[in-house]
């Protein structure tokens, strides 16, 4: 039987500027997907993506390659998934200058 878990990231976030996720420690783990929930927005977040990033120690960080759409509609979801990663993951990005997302962020992990 496979094991699975969802963590919630960050919950009831308002990210302005640049952000980044709580790093989470994923290595037991094959596969996640990262789900993020628009519970209010300020502005126009129109073709702002958050990145995936992974680290081996939780502290120096690489993009992994996935880029996932934010959505700016209330209860709006986007997701992200990713196979192939080390022992920690996070997202990050940039929110445009004016903007406000507030969100709740969960990362769904498989083994």
């Amino acid at each position: 039987m496979r094991q699975s878990h969802t963590a919630i990231i960050e919950r009831n976030i308002s990210w302005q500027g640049v952000f980044e996720t709580e790093p989470y420690e994923v290595a037991w783990a094959s596969e996640a997907i990262f789900f993020v929930r628009t519970l209010e927005v300020s502005g126009n977040v129109e073709g702002t993506m958050a990145r995936v990033q992974i680290s081996p120690d939780g502290i120096r960080w690489c993009d992994e390659g996935t880029v996932m759409p934010l959505s700016g509609e209330i209860d709006g979801v986007t997701f992200g998934k990713v196979s192939h990663f080390g022992t920690f993951l996070r997202l990050v990005g940039k929110i445009p200058d004016g903007v406000t997302l507030t969100v709740i962020v969960a990362l769904s992990l498989k083994e």
